[in-house]
């Protein structure tokens, strides 16, 4: 199992309406072979910032299954817009 991690920055105000795009945006990766999980959390401290957190059964089910999909380019539009700056986004694996 792989895990996806990216710090989201979202543009200050725009929280509610991410947020409401994320609702929108998320069937777009579940529907992904080998997704197995989704979590988006907002941090407390800093109201703009969430952590995205997505497992896959592998890396290539996200760099090539999802992100080479018909249904990335409607993720990048729902949600691309929200962010400044760009995410990083890494891949963990349990140690």
């Amino acid at each position: 199992m792989i895990t996806e991690l990216a710090r989201l920055h979202v543009r200050p105000g725009l929280e509610n309406a991410f947020e409401e795009a994320f609702v929108r945006a998320r069937p777009l990766i579940a529907a992904t072979p080998g997704f197995l999980s989704l979590r988006l959390l907002r941090c407390l401290e800093e109201q703009a910032v969430f952590l995205l957190l997505v497992e896959w059964e592998r890396l290539e089910d996200h760099q090539v299954g999802f992100r080479e999909s018909d249904r990335y380019p409607e993720w990048s539009a729902l949600l691309h817009p929200f962010y400044d700056p760009f995410p990083t986004v890494e891949h963990y694996c349990e140690v």
